[in-house]
């Protein structure tokens, strides 16, 4: 069972970047999966999250409007994509996922963005 994160990079402040979060060794349209992230000296937090089974969305009130979660069950792969990135966007990215079998999260992906 692993959660693969990738598609963090520099970009510059109102740049855009994609996250892709890929699963293997269980299929994910029967777990809920978000993101969450953590800057250097900060506490984690929840970013966004779309559910197993309706695909209802929850996006941290700073990120509204500007990210979009989405899955492709077909390709068992999530997307977390980020427009108009700010400075306090950087961090490292993770991908989780939870649902009958437990709950999973990946290795980070470092997103920065300068000012």
């Amino acid at each position: 069972v692993q959660l693969q994160a990738s598609g963090g990079g520099l970009v510059q402040s109102g740049g855009s970047l994609r996250l892709s979060c890929a699963a293997s060794g269980f299929t994910l349209d029967q777990f809920t999966i978000g993101w969450f992230r953590q800057a250097p000296g900060k506490e984690r937090e929840g970013v966004s999250e779309i559910s197993c089974c309706d695909s209802t969305t929850y996006y941290k009130e700073s990120v509204r409007g500007r990210f979009t979660i989405s899955k492709d069950n077909a390709k068992n792969t999530v997307y977390l994509d980020m427009n108009n990135l700010k400075p306090e966007d950087t961090a490292v990215y993770y991908c989780y996922a939870w649902g009958p079998s437990g709950a999973y999260w990946g290795q980070g992906t470092q997103v920065t963005v300068s000012s």
